[in-house]
């Protein structure tokens, strides 16, 4: 029976008994690459990969996984051909060959012996999804945020990992940021005082984007394969609107509290000291677009949630970063790493904050993220961004959103 492998790759033609006297008396030649010399990882104690859902956020992060030296990418999977074709250009202008197999099933990916991890990074609906599939086939898991579109499914990737024992990681780069650990160093210290609130703010983003679609002839699956596009979403006729605007749909995004709240919520838990403990209370409103369209997201929100001791998480579209703000004085960190502080006392004595990354590309900064994933493949040790703790954030993504869509105030108990 075929193997995924060769499947992907065309038939070998039969070897003549005098090519293969030939090959036999041929002397044999192993790059240095494959024995660890100059400066490579020996083939043995790479960490075989593969990349699932390769949209532009998908090819940005499988960039900064090939630069791990310890990681071999072998395979690419999408619903779009353009996608699979770019990304294997990618992959095989990096290794300098052409090995690198394409497919449009995942399937065919998960049951490859040979690979140990894989990235996901497809569509919102998609990464609990992939995440429990991978995990049953045995694969340890870097996944895009947000992990899911509701509770359960979050529940669900908990368990999965748990049974089988696999490594997960949420992306959600900040967490390994130096100068986010730098801010939750300055609160966890008290140098702001008792930690009263924490306003979280997304900026506007894309969320006012509507439109009616229009039914059109699905394309050939094997250019775009819409059925598999929606994954669990409830189906519906094609429409290159629909799937433009996928972001802007409760059927197959999360909404704008999810976009960035994924990153910035982890770093609330963080910085309280406790990853699992979570509001009780929220309370909130959002505006959402009158006329008909795709769009069922609020485009603009203001969520206030409490916490058991007291302490309110702030949501606004405010411009991005998070403020912590405490009874005496504030510290508050921008999306592009600017940190301002109030009074200037507080950060009196501490690392000269010009030594942390600049400013400019801040939030690309992914290696101390993706290295914490790949420690913990070789340890099989807890990711920074683990299962529970990303799972934790996103039951308040969730809970901001419940309290949203039905208009009122709603307890988590």
């Amino acid at each position: 029976m075929p193997t995924s492998a060769t499947l992907a790759q065309p038939a070998a033609k039969p070897a003549s008994r005098r090519g293969f006297l030939a090959s036999a008396a041929a002397p044999l030649i192993v790059p240095g690459s494959a024995l660890g010399l100059n400066g490579a990882v020996a083939a043995s104690d790479r960490i075989t990969m593969a990349a699932i859902g390769q949209g532009p956020r998908g090819q940005f992060v499988l960039g900064h996984f090939l630069e791990q030296k310890d990681v071999r990418m072998v395979a690419v999977c999408d619903c779009f051909a353009e996608r699979r074709a770019a990304a294997k250009q990618v992959v095989d202008k990096h290794y300098g060959n052409s090995d690198c197999a394409v497919y449009r099933l995942h399937e065919r990916v998960l049951e490859r012996k040979d690979i140990d991890a894989i990235l996901t990074a497809g569509g919102d609906r998609w990464h609990a999804v992939m995440s429990v599939l991978a995990s049953r086939a045995g694969k340890d898991v870097y996944c895009e945020k947000p992990i899911s579109l509701t509770i359960a499914e979050g529940r669900s990737l908990i368990e999965a990992t748990r049974k089988n024992k696999t490594v997960w990681q949420c992306g959600t780069q900040r967490r390994s940021n130096p100068t986010w650990k730098f801010v939750v160093d300055v609160v966890q210290k008290g140098r702001i005082g008792a930690l009263r609130a924490v306003t979280t703010s997304f900026g506007e983003g894309p969320w006012r984007q509507t439109g009616v679609p229009t039914e059109e002839p699905a394309p050939d699956p094997e250019v775009f394969d819409y059925d598999r596009w929606l994954g669990q979403a409830p189906w519906e006729p094609y429409s290159k609107l629909r799937v433009r605007l996928w972001r802007v749909n409760w059927a197959t995004g999360a909404g704008a509290i999810a976009d960035m709240g994924a990153h910035y919520f982890e770093a609330v838990q963080w910085a309280r000291g406790n990853l699992l403990e979570l509001p009780v209370e929220y309370d909130g409103a959002g505006m959402f677009l009158k006329k008909p369209g795709i769009n069922n997201i609020p485009y603009f929100y203001n969520v206030r949630a409490r916490y058991r001791d007291g302490m309110l998480l702030i949501m606004d579209p405010a411009p991005k970063g998070v403020r912590y703000d405490g009874e005496e004085g504030y510290i508050h960190i921008l999306d592009d790493g600017r940190v301002e502080a109030s009074p200037k006392s507080i950060l009196e004595g501490l690392p000269d904050l010009s030594k942390l990354p600049p400013p400019k590309g801040h939030w690309n900064i992914m290696a101390p993220h993706i290295r914490d994933f790949l420690d913990a493949v070789r340890s099989r040790g807890t990711t920074v961004s683990n299962p529970e703790a990303a799972h934790a954030s996103h039951v308040i993504v969730h809970a901001a959103n419940i309290c949203l869509r039905l208009g009122r105030p709603v307890k988590w108990d």
